[in-house]
């Protein structure tokens, strides 16, 4: 159907395009699934329609502050002790267990938000309750910038002397390293995580309908037809039709390519987002990117900084 919504009916859709069953698609079963993991792993790790935004919180144990505050002494099995040698002499390096575990569903963690021990009171005698006590008391009492401002100005307060957690987190361990003072948490608070996690396909069936996913594994098998036709290039078959793999295979390849383009510049959000703008600031006058969307150019800036074709071509805009 023209429209998959199982993994199975991904699969058929794609062999249809390249001409099946018209034509016999010379890929195995196993290479068909391994193709479909391929893609969407794809998918999941740089199309932004592959995963979702999500706010998910974990509760603190007591296992989980042991092994936060542990220090080593004692040969502390939350330690974990990596040795180095030379000639002369040994080094021990300690690294404590102050990670959480993470579903593999969650590809990235952009922070983890602060606990409710803020610097500013969060109760009767807090400087916003005063704020509002006796400078607020109705609506036309004072200006809107004044309290703005004030507002501003108690947040900075907050964030010296509150700072964010530091965190690490590498989605090939599943591992959430909270590098913070673990002596501030108790049992039972609350970690409230903000996360991308991955649309997994048998929950949203809309996945297997995905354009670009469907573009994606066309050529993935396309190209895996070629390269294992290739060794029969030359051979001819009854009637005097040769198989042409590595015709078949370049041509993926192309598509490919221009498909993973297309990715970066389309539907990928970009990296290093802030050097794409920076760029765009410096190589570009204002006007020519008012004429474009914002969501767009300063992606096609940062892949343009990677050709070293933007110095090249700034000129023609001045």
């Amino acid at each position: 159907m023209a429209k998959p919504a199982s993994r199975q009916e991904l699969i058929d859709y794609c062999l249809r395009k390249l001409g099946a069953p018209v034509l016999e698609i010379n890929v195995a079963e196993e290479q068909l699934d391994d193709l479909v993991d391929d893609a969407l792993q794809f998918f999941n790790e740089r199309h932004f329609d592959g995963v979702e935004k999500m706010f998910l919180k974990y509760k603190l144990t007591a296992d989980d502050l042991e092994r936060g505050k542990s220090k080593g002494e004692n040969n502390n099995l939350d330690v974990e002790i990596t040795t180095a040698s030379s000639n002369i002499g040994t080094f021990e390096w300690e690294e404590n267990s102050n990670f959480i575990q993470v579903p593999d569903a969650v590809i990235g963690i952009e922070r983890v938000f602060k606990l409710d021990n803020r610097t500013i009171a969060s109760n009767m005698f807090n400087v916003n309750y005063q704020l509002f006590l006796n400078d607020i008391y109705w609506f036309s009492s004072t200006e809107l910038v004044n309290y703005y401002v004030t507002k501003r100005y108690l947040e900075d307060i907050d964030w010296i002397l509150n700072p964010e957690k530091q965190i690490r987190f590498n989605k090939r361990q599943n591992r959430l390293y909270i590098d913070t003072t673990w002596e501030k948490f108790n049992v039972d608070d609350y970690l409230i995580v903000e996360c991308y996690r991955i649309l997994n396909p048998s929950d949203f069936t809309k996945v297997y309908n995905d354009s670009f996913l469907k573009t994606y594994l066309t050529s993935l098998i396309k190209k895996q037809w070629g390269q294992n036709l290739i060794k029969f290039q030359g051979v001819k078959l009854p009637g005097g039709v040769e198989l042409n793999g590595r015709q078949i295979y370049d041509d993926a390849m192309k598509e490919l390519q221009a498909i993973e383009d297309k990715m970066m510049i389309t539907y990928e959000l970009p990296p290093l987002d802030l050097i794409g703008w920076y760029v765009k600031s410096i190589f570009y006058p204002r006007d020519f990117w008012g004429a474009r969307s914002y969501t767009r150019p300063y992606k096609w800036a940062v892949k343009n900084v990677w050709d070293r074709s933007i110095l090249s071509s700034q000129k023609n805009y001045q």
